[in-house]
């Protein structure tokens, strides 16, 4: 798939919004990609999917033993991708606010896993996850998402491949444009902003 491709996957389930948005990170955005809005729709999951896994490096790809995602956004994703590399698909969540495997996932010890998510923006989830995976006995080879939204400044550790880079914006609550400023915000992550 193209960019062009890709970005038409988002405008055509309206997962790409205009406005003033707060990221899970803290961060404001005039731009938000609601990738569980591109997800609802099975075989557009399906496509971007398929597109992602062909975009891992092949010495990645055929070495995963498992996929990961965290809980809630990733969960999709992570399915789909396990799919398409014919691999089973865990997730982390944080039942008390740090990520866990749970739900009776296990991992071999020394498993090699491939983290996926839907949006990266600073990394922050996705390094949790890569800490929770690690603690759980997995060997973290490499990491993917959907969207990588950190303008290509994110550093997870591990080689990391993007279906598509999206260079939005992002301003500090207390350093936006005037624009941005004059609408009102709205916060449609599923984290409580930092």
């Amino acid at each position: 798939m193209t960019q062009d491709e890709i970005i038409a996957e988002f405008r055509a389930a309206e997962a790409l919004l205009d406005g003033h948005f707060i990221l899970s990170s803290g961060l404001h955005s005039p731009r938000y990609l609601q990738c569980a809005r591109v997800l609802m729709d099975g075989a557009r999951a399906e496509r971007l999917a398929r597109a992602l896994a062909a975009r891992l490096p092949a010495d990645i790809r055929d070495a995963v033993d498992a996929v990961v995602a965290p809980a809630m956004g990733g969960v999709i994703i992570g399915h789909e991708m396990g799919r398409a590399l014919g691999k089973p698909a865990m997730f982390v969540e944080r039942p008390d606010g740090v990520f866990h495997l749970r739900r009776g996932f296990a991992l071999t010890p020394g498993a090699k896993v491939l983290m996926v998510e839907d949006v990266v923006t600073t990394g922050l989830s996705s390094r949790e996850a890569i800490a929770a995976i690690e603690a759980a006995g997995g060997t973290v080879i490499g990491a993917a998402s959907l969207v990588d939204r950190s303008n290509g400044k994110v550093e997870l550790g591990v080689p990391y491949t993007p279906l598509i880079r999206l260079d939005v914006p992002t301003y500090a609550a207390n350093d936006l444009p005037a624009e941005l400023a004059a609408i009102p915000a709205t916060k449609p992550g599923s984290r409580a902003a930092a």
